[in-house]
């Protein structure tokens, strides 16, 4: 079970768009993560190559943890809204439901949830 001042520092460092630094620090080597319905993918080196090949390709990032983030036991659950501006001045604005089951300090598996339509970049104007 996570304590308060873990989840906060973890909150902090994903809204300070450390996002692949949050994966190192706060994530089991085995860490499973899962984008809907979609097969989970296992890793923690994965999600943070992921997690850079991500960032790299956006020219901006906001990350927003939208309060009050639930925790119970070994369960977190946390909102966010994402705002990616890319290279080409599309953005992508992504609102979703982080469900996480910790083990100790370390995230072990998640689950987002969210609309896929909010994947497609839209240009700057009609953000």
């Amino acid at each position: 079970m996570p304590t308060l001042e873990t989840l906060e520092r973890f909150i902090a460092q994903v809204e300070a768009n450390a996002h692949a630094e949050a994966v190192e620090a706060f994530y089991t080597a085995d860490a499973s993560l899962q984008e809907n319905q979609e097969p989970p993918r296992v890793g923690r080196d994965f999600h943070v190559a992921k997690e850079r090949a991500v960032m790299s390709r956006a020219r901006s990032v906001t990350s927003t943890c939208v309060r009050p983030a639930f925790l119970n036991g070994d369960h977190v659950a946390i909102r966010w809204i994402f705002r990616f501006e890319w290279a080409d001045g599309s953005v992508t604005r992504l609102e979703e439901i982080a469900h996480q089951r910790w083990e100790g300090e370390r995230i072990a598996q998640e689950q987002f949830f969210y609309d896929p339509q909010q994947r497609i970049p839209v240009p700057r104007a009609l953000d």
